[in-house]
């Protein structure tokens, strides 16, 4: 899966959780998933849990305190699923 194809996947997952529908809308690596997205710690454990169940990979605690913004997420799904 390119990098492309999965933040596609990636907004899917996180766009119920988000509240600021414009800097969804303008997503980039860069957006911050608490700052930009609005989205408060309890529904980022969802999207976390979301994201395994979608791309079949386990995230560990670690992984998932990294896990604030788009590019560290990709990085870290990239990574899953390489090992795999």
């Amino acid at each position: 899966m390119d990098k492309t194809a999965l933040i596609e996947k990636l907004k899917g997952i996180i766009k119920p959780f988000t509240t600021n529908t414009e800097a969804f809308e303008n997503l980039t690596e860069e957006t911050d998933f608490i700052n930009d997205l609005n989205i408060n710690s309890a529904n980022l454990v969802d999207i976390v849990l979301d994201i395994e169940e979608n791309f079949d990979i386990v995230i560990d605690n670690a992984d998932m305190e990294r896990m604030l913004d788009v590019k560290t997420a990709v990085e870290i799904i990239e990574t899953k699923l390489a090992e795999k």
